[in-house]
């Protein structure tokens, strides 16, 4: 997609003018050749039928055309590598991720793909890990140390409940400390409560100006659930305050879809992938969602999460691009100038 400032459309009405203009010297340099008769005159004449000498000129209007349309400030759809800065991750580790429907366990499988995406992605991310069950904990703030969070994941601790809001809005108060985001208060309300006097005062809750969905280009959420919310913040009401800060939420939902498994021990559980919610998580914060009913699915998911979250399709301006365009074509025209004829003009 391609498009112009509406205040500049006008220099673009400059460019039909400029061919014109050349046609209208060739004439009145015909007109004037005609005044004169000799044979040098008529050589002159014979060798200007040639096509080398409309290249130069030809080159020199394009380079114009492009310096006119760099002054426009033209604005491009184009691809980008990522400058996000922040990527967190939010992991599941209720008890229903010990079910082996996913070889060799939900948790095992997640682990292992978790790895995998770090080891793939870009070492200048940072990356912070945050687990939820019946509440939710940040395991590691984000960082550039991958051995760290490797040993983070390799540590989880399963938990019964599913607070799948807890999670992003968890995420949220990492990714915008100053927001003062409380996920305590959003739980329980606001009620006083009791705490060390060594603990500092949250600052009051920003009022922010909502942004376009996914217009944060600073930090994304990776929510990986395998089951629906049980306790806990509403998880639309949390992926709203995400869509809101213009943050993308990648969900993956990974288990059974039927609802029905059993542990190792034989005991069933009744479980219910809430694939609903996950979609529309996603569809709130302009990501994505993606099913993983196995372990190679899971991370062949997140090789496709590495991929996408390192290229982003953004808006930004080309005037650059066109200027240096336009000065290859300006030297070009001078060169073949010079090698044809032997002068600039």
């Amino acid at each position: 997609m391609f498009f112009l400032w509406p205040q500049y459309l006008w220099l673009m009405l400059a460019l039909p003018l400029l061919p014109a203009a050349y046609l209208w010297l060739l004439r009145r340099r015909g007109k004037a050749a005609m005044r004169y008769s000799s044979l040098a005159t008529v050589r002159a004449a014979a060798a200007g039928r040639s096509w080398r000498k409309h290249v130069p000129p030809a080159l020199m209007l394009l380079a114009c055309a492009l310096l006119l349309l760099a002054a426009a400030r033209p604005m491009a759809r184009v691809p980008l590598p990522w400058v996000r800065s922040s990527i967190m991750l939010a992991m599941d580790v209720s008890l229903s991720m010990r079910v082996t429907d996913v070889k060799p366990t939900r948790l095992a499988a997640a682990q292992d793909a978790a790895k995998l995406f770090l080891r793939d992605l870009p070492r200048e991310i940072e990356v912070g890990l945050v687990t939820f069950a019946g509440s939710s904990q940040v395991v590691q703030a984000a960082t550039l140390d991958r051995e760290s969070l490797v040993t983070a994941i390799d540590g989880f601790q399963m938990q019964m409940g599913t607070a799948v809001g807890n999670a992003i809005v968890l995420c949220l108060a990492e990714l915008f400390p100053d927001h003062g985001i409380d996920v305590g208060e959003m739980t329980f309300g606001n009620k006083a409560r009791g705490r060390s006097l060594d603990d500092r005062a949250k600052p009051p809750p920003k009022q922010i100006t909502p942004v376009a969905p996914g217009s944060y280009n600073s930090a994304a959420i990776i929510l990986l659930s395998d089951g629906r919310r049980t306790t806990g913040v509403d998880t639309l009401a949390a992926a709203k305050m995400a869509a809101d800060r213009g943050v993308r939420i990648y969900a993956v939902g990974l288990g059974t879809v039927a609802g029905v498994a059993a542990t190792m021990e034989g005991m069933p559980i009744y479980l219910q992938l809430d694939e609903p919610t996950l979609r529309e998580v996603a569809r709130m914060t302009g990501g994505e969602y993606h099913y993983a009913g196995t372990a190679e699915k899971l991370r062949s998911v997140y090789e496709n999460l590495g991929t996408r979250v390192q290229v982003q399709t953004r808006e930004t301006e080309v005037s650059g691009l066109l200027a240096l365009l336009a000065a290859l074509a300006a030297l070009t025209a001078a060169l073949l100038s010079v090698l044809w004829f032997g002068r600039i003009g």
